[in-house]
């Protein structure tokens, strides 16, 4: 049976948030609460992990999986960000984005896929997961939680827990979530381009649909 955390959603018990950052040091699959939806995680050089949420998801090897981040202080390991990128995102951050950004010259190693080229990247503005990202010190690799076949995103930690029984590891259980998922702006051209539509508003940060 899958483990469940009862998170408290705005102040996050630190002996769990601890427990579930060693879990995904060591390999875990877990499902928790971002700014948007509940969403599947795993540590980057987690491979079995990372197959497992390909295959819950129904994704191939192409479709990209995003990083999350507590701050922008270590995206630039990973990501080529000029100064008005940077200006964009210190304005949207944290908060329900995900921006596609150049890959920087370390990320195939780093991610053990020798044509990647871009990546994706979030700093959800949610309690528990920014106290998660905190404790795990390094990016978490990340997917919306929307099963094949459904349209929205899974919200209900109870559903959550019947249908993903035994698939994942752990489950932070931070109440209800969200349904609409994180908005995806593009930078790597000039200026930007809105790729989804989400959660995030672009108008505040004077991009357009």
């Amino acid at each position: 049976m899958t483990q469940t955390f009862q998170v408290h959603p705005q102040n996050p018990q630190p002996r769990l948030i601890q427990q579930a950052a060693s879990a995904i040091r060591d390999g875990a699959l877990v499902v928790y609460p971002t700014d948007s939806t509940y969403a599947l995680g795993c540590a980057i050089h987690a491979s079995a992990a990372q197959e497992r949420l390909r295959v819950i998801r129904q994704l191939d090897v192409q479709h990209d999986l995003s990083l999350l981040f507590p701050d922008i202080s270590r995206l630039s390991e990973y990501a080529k960000v000029d100064n008005a990128a940077f200006r964009l995102l210190k304005q949207a951050t944290p908060g329900p984005f995900t921006f596609i950004l150049q890959a920087s010259r370390d990320v195939p190693r780093k991610l053990a896929d020798p044509k990647k080229k871009t990546i994706g990247m979030r700093i959800p503005d949610n309690p528990i997961c920014s106290a998660l990202l905190q404790a795990l010190g390094e990016p978490l690799m990340s997917s919306t939680l929307i099963l094949p076949g459904d349209a929205h995103p899974l919200g209900d930690p109870e559903e959550i827990r019947e249908r993903l029984d035994r698939r994942v590891d752990l489950i932070l259980d931070g109440g209800a979530g969200g349904l609409e998922p994180s908005t995806i702006i593009d930078l790597t051209q000039w200026p930007p381009r809105v790729l989804r539509g989400g959660v995030g508003d672009p108008a505040s940060l004077g991009l357009h649909d």
